[in-house]
């Protein structure tokens, strides 16, 4: 008999895949964790039945959500993120020799252990002294963080249920307070096809905290809609002023695609219209 995952993304679709090997099932005590091997995208990571990482398309997300911020900034020496507990982050970042510290701030450390073990090629080696993995909910960390960074990036969950806090405007302000002057944010801001109105509550939200806002695109075959968006913020910085070239071996992001990805489509640019 087939087994094949589902999940819905509305009440009439979504995405499928067949499971070839289920490797874990279980709960932590902040979600349930499973991971799986499909027939065309590898191993699998769900959170509460949600796809976070595959191991054929995880390099999109990763390599979007780091490289933009960390090209554009003068000098990311400190990196601070939020979430990330599949270390794919961590990864890009640790790949710039500007870096001297990274921090992760991750709630799960079970989602931690595991990517360690099931994601070997997408969690980065422990041996590198400039991680620092420090399990902790982001939202008190940084209420109470007294350390400044050069970059944020908030790779959460999706704004359900004890998630939410973390697309309130009290923990996009506290993230500024983290922040060091010239300092560059970027959360993962979900899917412009099938949750536009998340983006823009979002951007409502946290509206006025930066003086500098830009949505950025790209695609991501397991995710909701195919198109993901990204949420760069700031106070000063130039999308095409960039500092360093591009890793060597990066798989998706390039330069025309750092020219590129904030070409908007119709639908989006009007909806973020009606808030500005």
């Amino acid at each position: 008999m087939d087994l094949w995952y589902k999940e819905l993304h509305d009440s009439s679709s979504g995405i499928t895949f067949k499971v070839k090997n289920y490797l874990y099932s279980g709960k932590s005590p902040f979600q349930r964790i499973d991971i799986f091997e499909v027939e065309t995208y590898g191993k699998v990571l769900t959170l509460d039945g949600m796809v976070m990482v595959t191991e054929r398309d995880e390099f999109i997300y990763h390599e979007m959500i780091t490289h933009p911020a960390m090209r554009i900034h003068p000098v990311p020496e400190k990196v601070l993120i939020i979430g990330g507990g599949d270390g794919g982050t961590a990864r890009e970042v640790l790949k710039y020799k500007e870096v001297k510290k990274v921090v992760m701030v991750e709630i799960d450390k079970e989602v931690v252990e595991l990517s360690k073990k099931y994601f070997p090629t997408i969690f980065p080696s422990l041996d590198d002294p400039r991680l620092e993995i420090i399990y902790e909910d982001g939202v008190k960390f940084v209420k109470w963080n007294k350390e400044k960074f050069d970059v944020i990036l908030l790779d959460t969950s999706d704004p359900v249920g004890p998630a939410e806090v973390l697309y309130k405007r009290e923990f996009y302000e506290n993230c500024k307070k983290s922040l060091n002057e010239n300092g560059i944010l970027v959360t993962q801001a979900e899917s412009p096809w099938s949750q536009l109105e998340t983006i823009k509550k979002l951007l409502k939200e946290i509206k006025g905290v930066f003086s500098k806002s830009l949505l950025y695109l790209a695609h991501i075959p397991t995710y909701p809609g195919g198109l993901w968006s990204f949420l760069m913020l700031g106070e000063n910085f130039e999308i095409g002023k960039t500092h360093r070239p591009v890793p060597c071996g990066l798989k998706y992001y390039n330069e025309e695609i750092h020219m590129g990805m904030t070409a908007l489509p119709q639908y989006v640019k009007e909806a973020l219209n009606e808030i500005r």
